[in-house]
């Protein structure tokens, strides 16, 4: 709010309200205030106002990312009427709206105590905040006068190596156009679709390979067919393992960098070891495995004593029975009101 001051009628406003120096006790209904002194809606220092930027979502692949693309967007959106010039009507015709002055806005003062009363502002009904009218006989049959009309623009839209989820892509000036208004930009924002095979994680790929034990153990050779077609000879000597889990990193085989394409970052390879299943062997085929592995940790000493128990496949659920046991406990001595319910506070005397 713009701070004004009127001595003549001894009224005083400071920032939206408004205290008066003669402490009046009411006020005649809401009065104008000072003839549209108050925030008009033209730009800084006079300049023009700047229209609001159109913003859409553009969902590109992984691959687009990589690669680069060029695609064609079709948008609508407002352009000044040829016909008028974005006059809305005849020349002449434009008429300065009575209600608000020409301000588009109505400014208004309310009473919320004896001695204040607070600043209100609102859109111009009569002239829908544009500041001006125009008498129909008189409006531009073309645009009939909104002084603008729906266009369709064909944008021919760069998505370029390295570019990220999030990052815009603008087009400057081309948004809704305005009479006597500067037009916004076109903003673009990529939204990259999730991929099947690989993850990014800023410069770097990540993906999950499953391999056998028979690879795990003896080495192997695979094809990774990458964002851009090529295919990826990944080698892995004999006699060096490979761990369920396990990381391995291809150097420079990463997503490219943006605005420097040549540079790029790592491919990180998780392996997931499928193991065989059960009773995929012979007893005497499997002795002979175990010849060829390494030994076996010394057997531990049991006790006569100790009781045998038998390891049985199983579905992980959760907190299993165990857990709702110990929550169904809880629960029952938190109704009891017993000392081991979770929710229990001591007061101290």
């Amino acid at each position: 709010m713009i701070a004004m001051e009127s001595r003549g009628c001894g009224r005083e406003v400071v920032e939206g309200l408004a205290w008066t120096t003669s402490s009046p006790t009411s006020l005649e209904g809401a009065v104008w205030l000072y003839g549209g002194q108050g925030r008009g809606g033209g730009g800084r220092n006079g300049g023009r106002r700047r229209g609001e930027d159109m913003v859409h979502p553009l969902k590109v692949s992984l691959e687009d990312l990589y690669n680069g693309k060029t695609t064609k967007l079709q948008l609508s959106k407002n352009v000044l009427c040829a016909s008028c010039n974005g006059a809305g009507g005849k020349a002449g015709a434009v008429q300065k709206c009575v209600a608000c002055r020409g301000r588009g806005m109505r400014i208004m003062i309310r009473q919320l105590a004896p001695g204040m009363v607070q600043q209100m502002q609102s859109v111009c009904t009569d002239c829908n905040g544009e500041g001006e009218v125009i008498s129909e006989k008189d409006r531009c049959k073309k645009c009939e006068g909104r002084k603008v009309n729906k266009e369709t623009k064909l944008l021919e839209v760069h998505v370029d190596k390295g570019m990220k989820h999030g990052q815009k892509i603008s087009f400057t000036g081309e948004a809704d156009q305005a009479p006597g208004t500067e037009p916004g930009d076109i903003l673009l924002v990529l939204q990259e679709k999730e991929h099947e095979g690989f993850r990014r994680d800023g410069h770097d790929l990540h993906m999950t390979q499953r391999i056998g034990l028979v690879e795990a153990l003896c080495g192997f050779q695979l094809a990774v067919t990458h964002l851009d077609g090529r295919q990826l000879a990944v080698k892995y000597p004999p006699g060096k393992v490979i761990e369920p889990g396990c990381i391995r990193v291809v150097k420079g085989e990463g997503m490219p960098q943006y605005r420097n394409p040549f540079e790029k970052g790592d491919l990180f390879i998780k392996f997931d070891v499928q193991f065989p299943e059960n009773n995929w062997i012979s007893p005497e085929k499997l002795s002979e495995l175990e010849d060829l592995l390494p030994g076996r940790a010394e057997v531990p000493v049991i006790s006569s004593e100790a009781e045998e128990v038998d390891l049985q496949d199983c579905e992980v659920r959760g907190q299993g029975s165990a857990g709702a046991r110990r929550e169904a406990y809880n629960d029952s001595s938190d109704e009891e009101g017993g000392p081991h319910g979770p929710g229990v506070q001591c007061a101290h005397q």
